[in-house]
């Protein structure tokens, strides 16, 4: 696992695409079934445990310091993350897009939203954690966040 983190003083904010059908906006107490369904369908394909994924998000959005994106195209909810905020640090927790809607921007969008909406409520870091070498590491490192330190679990194959 990688851990990632961006300086918000010193962030020069992405430009967003232009005539970008995505659009991500924070969702509201109401949404918190409809977030923590979207969370577990953009993991879908790379886990048999997308219930408990459910489940799990769930709980997650019910969290005291949870803040939920959603990012739609059209009105569609396809890509939703997670922030939580303490002491002046933006945690970026957890991001995921529906399948079908990958490799659209949903991604960038929401990392985006996350970033400025921390900056907004005056956090000074952003920190992220991202498997090395994939997608979210990438998108991040295109925000400009670093890798702190990697942090190498072992384990018994099968």
């Amino acid at each position: 696992m990688r851990f990632l983190f961006l300086p918000l003083a010193t962030r020069v904010p992405h430009v967003p695409v232009r005539d970008s059908p995505i659009r991500v906006r924070l969702a509201g107490p109401e949404e918190q079934e409809l977030w923590a369904r979207t969370m577990a369908e953009g993991w879908r394909d790379s886990t048999d445990a997308a219930d408990l994924l459910a489940d799990l998000m769930r709980v997650s959005a019910q969290r005291p310091d949870a803040l939920s994106f959603l990012a739609e195209c059209g009105g569609q909810p396809v890509a939703a993350g997670g922030l939580a905020i303490h002491d002046g640090v933006a945690l970026l927790a957890g991001a995921s897009t529906i399948p079908e809607f990958r490799h659209r921007g949903a991604q960038s969008a929401l990392l985006e939203e996350r970033l400025a909406h921390a900056a907004r409520t005056g956090c000074d870091l952003a920190m992220i954690c991202a498997g090395p070498g994939g997608a979210s590491q990438r998108n991040a490192e295109r925000q400009g966040f670093r890798i702190a330190y990697t942090r190498i679990k072992w384990g018994l194959g099968g």
